[in-house]
């Protein structure tokens, strides 16, 4: 006498896209999933900054992403590194030196520059509601043009920050790495 155990089934996810209360609270460009439309990819999409200056902000957020809250997004089609595996420590200093490298952005740019990169990027704020928070008493049209301007000069400065570290870094490895024949 065996008994029959009940069958469940899983549905299948039809639409991988936003919930009905997210889709209300913010815009979304097409494609698959759909993402919401940043101050950076408007300012990408209207030709004020370069493709450069958009990855500059990706990648600081990135950075505050894992280095506050612990976590890293993968894009889909990321390959897996199988040669390094964290155990609690090592993960921790790995998430240090991400918060490491957005204090150092503080450090170069201020207080300001942070927190309109924090309002861009991380809040997903737009460029009304950033207008509106800094500049009160001026009038709407003319603030989002300042805050405008301010996003894509901010962004612009950042990329150039992140060559030059990349630059000294690497500088930096060729003097490490000189044969012994010259020394």
């Amino acid at each position: 006498m065996s008994k029959a155990r009940p069958r469940y089934e899983i549905p299948v996810a039809e639409d991988n896209g936003p919930t009905h209360e997210r889709a209300a609270k913010s815009v979304f460009t097409r494609g698959n999933p759909p993402r919401v439309l940043t101050t950076v990819q408007s300012l990408l999409n209207a030709g004020d900054i370069t493709q450069d200056d958009a990855n500059a902000g990706e990648r600081w957020y990135r950075d505050y992403v894992f280095g506050k809250f612990g976590y890293v997004e993968y894009a889909p089609d990321y390959v897996k590194d199988a040669t390094i595996k964290h155990d609690p420590v090592s993960w921790q200093v790995v998430r240090a030196k991400a918060w490491g490298r957005v204090l150092d952005v503080k450090r170069a740019y201020g207080v300001g520059a942070e927190l309109r990169l924090r309002m861009m990027l991380v809040d997903e704020m737009s460029f009304t509601k950033m207008a509106k928070e800094f500049f009160p008493h001026m009038s709407l049209s003319t603030a989002r043009t300042k805050i405008s301007g301010q996003s894509a000069m901010l962004l612009e400065q950042l990329a150039a920050f992140y060559r030059n570290k990349d630059g000294a870094r690497s500088s930096v490895m060729k003097e490490a790495l000189v044969p012994c024949a010259q020394i």
